[in-house]
């Protein structure tokens, strides 16, 4: 039984329904047995068949009845599997909401989707073929032993030393296969992370003329999977033989036992038969359970995998070291061997059962979404404070030792962030590579939780992880992720029902009147994969920042948004861009200081903390930090 099976609603409920129908399935069973054996006992000793007409209908009924209760187990199993299983999957998508793109990025891709869809319904197939089994197994093998002591005492005796023979056997084949399937799923996940981050760079593989050659990798990658699938049924197939071929030698026991004794004039034919008829049907739930064993292993373990992911801490709580060991656990427990996919979880949006747009765009954006929760109330009543309007000139942000740790021994990627904020500025984060800009902006916009600081709104204290605040924040990242569907529902990321005028005002500020006039069905031409038009990178960014302007969040978080532009398109973008920053209050995360000139303030970071604050002339006068990473840079007249 799996960890935390009787925690899945209405497990109980279902488990006690099974339970009595495999006690009235042992009874057929019982009952088939016995009136089959009288049958032919009475026929081999020359009574006419005639008289065996009575015996023959109920004989014909119970088989009847045992069959139907079979089906009507299988109904209830499934029905109670495809509702957990969905209900599973709701809640992972949930919880991967709230986690958000910092979760993601530490778990990859491929995995997060591997679990999303594969993982749930191997799940689902577990509790569809692992529960009825369980019940047979816990009833009939008892009920049937029990019957036959009252038959042949010396019966009895053979089948109870033999069944622990077998299901030891069953379990030293259980822990050789719980390994080979580890194995097997982590190098699923390795070729789905893989496979997935081959689709994504394809187009840069073929730009840099390492396509053909990346093929060896592909090969390779696929190779492990296939060698890991091979051994793993195997296991199966050798297992599968051994144990029939033990049970066969149990029931032969049993019948030589009986044949001898019957020859002998110790036994009578009617309980001779009775006793052999039913010994198959006494290891035929063992025989099952170890028949779909391999089956459901995965469903097993994916089940325990999503119950990781379920247990983490809520975000909206500060990092503990007990969140810490359980994202440690989670992990350990999807053994990724493949760390290379780190861009999100967009790919997850084909989970969804076609939950709200908006939503399910959410997840999808991964590494670069927003928030999970975008439409959030406009109040935070945890904290009593009113959020919405969230900037004005008379409105505070104050962050205080903000520090964030990864891991208890590992060093901080935040450490002693302290600053005060008023009114609407544009605030610039400058920093070499690994110095916190990211982080910092993944704690702002809710995706990570601190683990120690405050931060106060006018004063009073609110978590940033909290809906309230996530409502409020439009996240424009590096590489923005463009569904397949309409360039107008594209823009609506945010505001899913927004109006056509408003999505087109939107388009003229980000600077897209010219792409949408050349496109052949303007705003509704079809973008992204599957057969989509494929955007350049700047034309992503304007989308992006259409979909920023359509928001109208007070908040705006930008991590990077234009690192992968050449500069000039960057500078084209910096013209658009900078009026979307007026009566907000803007965090820009960039290593390109010519923006620093435009920012009200910058905080400079290094090793994840606050060096410097100050205007860019202020900066440059101060010959600190910041003017040592304009002069490398070669910008240091910006």
């Amino acid at each position: 039984m799996g960890k935390g099976l009787m925690n899945y609603k209405g497990i109980r409920l279902v488990m006690m329904m099974l339970a009595v129908l495999a006690i009235g399935q042992t009874v057929t069973i019982i009952l088939q047995a016995k009136w089959l054996a009288e049958i032919i006992s009475a026929l081999f000793a020359g009574e006419p068949l005639r008289e065996q007409y009575g015996k023959s209908l109920l004989f014909l009924l119970v088989f009847i009845a045992r069959h139907a209760i079979w089906m009507l187990q299988q109904k209830i199993a499934y029905q109670f599997a495809e509702k957990t299983a969905s209900d599973q999957r709701r809640k992972l998508l949930d919880r991967l909401f709230k986690l958000g793109p910092h979760f993601a990025k530490q778990q990859g891709t491929g995995s997060m989707v591997t679990l999303a869809l594969e993982g749930v319904s191997q799940f689902r197939l577990y509790l569809e073929l692992f529960l009825p089994r369980m019940m047979s197994m816990a009833f009939t093998p008892g009920l049937v032993l029990l019957y036959v002591f009252t038959r042949d005492v010396r019966s009895g005796i053979i089948l109870t030393l033999t069944m622990p023979i077998l299901i030891g056997f069953l379990i030293l084949v259980g822990m050789a296969a719980r390994t080979h399937t580890n194995k097997q799923l982590a190098s699923y996940r390795t070729l789905s992370n893989h496979f997935v981050d081959s689709l994504r760079g394809l187009e840069t593989l073929k730009v840099l003329g390492r396509s053909v050659a990346h093929t060896k990798s592909i090969e390779r990658v696929s190779e492990r999977y296939r060698s890991a699938t091979v051994r793993t049924l195997r296991l199966a197939f050798l297992s599968s033989f051994s144990l029939d071929f033990f049970t066969m030698l149990s029931i032969a026991s049993v019948a030589v036992n009986l044949g001898l004794r019957l020859v002998n004039g110790e036994m009578i034919l009617v309980t001779a038969l009775t006793v052999l008829i039913l010994a198959p049907e006494y290891f035929l739930p063992v025989r099952m359970v170890g028949a779909d064993f391999h089956a459901t292993m995965n469903g097993k373990e994916a089940g325990e995998t999503i119950q990781a992911v379920l247990k983490q801490p809520d975000p909206t709580d500060e990092s503990s070291a007990e969140g810490r060991e359980t994202n440690q656990a989670v992990g350990k427990q999807l053994d990724y061997a493949d760390e290379s996919s780190v861009e999100g979880t967009e790919t997850i949006q084909a989970v969804a059962e076609q939950p709200d747009f908006a939503k399910v765009s959410s997840v999808a954006q991964g590494a670069n979404a927003v928030s999970s929760l975008v439409y959030a109330k406009s109040s935070d009543e945890t904290h009593g404070i009113e959020l919405a309007p969230m900037v004005s000139g008379r409105n505070t942000l104050s962050v205080s030792d903000l520090r964030v740790q990864h891991e208890e021994a590992g060093e901080a990627s935040l450490n002693e962030v302290t600053f005060e904020l008023t009114g609407n500025l544009k605030i610039g984060i400058i920093g070499e590579s690994g110095a916190g800009k990211s982080t910092l902006i993944d704690v702002l916009g809710g995706f990570l939780a601190p683990t120690a600081g405050q931060v106060k709104w006018n004063g009073s204290s609110v978590q940033l992880t909290s809906e309230a605040w996530r409502s409020q924040i439009t996240y424009v990242p590096q590489q923005p992720y463009l569904f397949n569907c309409s360039l107008a529902d594209n823009i609506r990321f945010y505001r899913p029902l927004a109006s056509t005028e408003e999505v087109e005002v939107a388009i003229a500020a980000a600077g897209l009147s010219d792409l949408v006039a050349s496109l052949p069905n303007g705003l509704a031409e079809i973008l992204g994969s599957g057969g989509g038009r494929a955007l350049s990178g700047g034309q992503e960014q304007r989308v992006a920042l259409a979909r920023a302007f359509l928001s109208k969040s007070p908040v705006l978080l930008l991590d990077e948004p234009t690192a992968h532009l050449d500069i000039e398109t960057e500078y084209e973008l910096k013209a658009t861009m900078l009026p979307l920053f007026e009566d907000r209050l803007v965090f820009l995360a960039t290593h390109r200081l010519h923006w620093m000139t435009d920012m009200d303030e910058i905080l400079v970071l290094a090793q994840g903390k606050v060096v410097e604050t100050g205007t860019h002339e202020q900066l440059m006068a101060l010959g600190g930090v910041y003017y040592d990473l304009a002069m490398a840079h070669g910008e240091g007249s910006v």
